[in-house]
């Protein structure tokens, strides 16, 4: 099954990690692959190490991507997560695997949705797949076997609250 979080509210990741933590407390594996977010300590991330029968791995820099002007070390990570997301899902060893925020790296044209439309239409029933990120293409929501969206009514970013330890990250 495919599973889609989107929208601009705050929540996708958080969503799919809930998921995932129910996967684990039914003793089944999961990986996550994060893209766009390397070398950043999440709590959940910090926590997850922790935890058994969980891998999860990062592609990105720990710089925000210029979405006009995207350096090329930025599409070969997407690139290198996506192949890493292949090679995960083909090895069968996965309950779950979630491709965290791989709707922005579409999105930002760090990979093709050419590339990954057709493996995911394919792949979608062997196993559950949840993709998270903002700017979902109709594309993979036409695919989709759920889809929430995330809306943003009110954030306290709007009145310039910096990201917080264990809210944001």
């Amino acid at each position: 099954m495919l599973h889609i979080y989107t929208g601009n509210g705050k929540g996708k990741t958080t969503a799919s990690l809930g998921l995932a933590t129910r996967f684990l407390g039914h003793q089944k594996k999961v990986c996550v692959i994060q893209f766009m977010k390397k070398n950043i300590e999440y709590g959940e991330i910090t926590f997850f190490k922790t935890v058994p029968n969980i891998d999860i791995i990062q592609f990105g820099t720990p710089d925000f991507v210029d979405k006009k002007q995207p350096k090329q070390i930025d599409i070969d990570e997407a690139v290198k997560g996506f192949q890493k997301a292949k090679e995960v899902i083909l090895s069968k060893k996965y309950d779950l695997v979630i491709l965290d925020e791989l709707n922005v790296a579409l999105d930002f044209e760090l990979i093709s949705l050419d590339e990954v439309l057709p493996f995911i239409k394919e792949h979608k029933d062997e196993l559950e797949i949840v993709i998270t990120g903002r700017y979902a293409p109709a594309e993979l929501l036409k695919i989709a076997d759920l889809i929430t969206e995330m809306k943003e009514i009110k954030h306290y970013y709007q009145k310039d609250f910096s990201a917080r330890e264990g809210t944001e990250y």
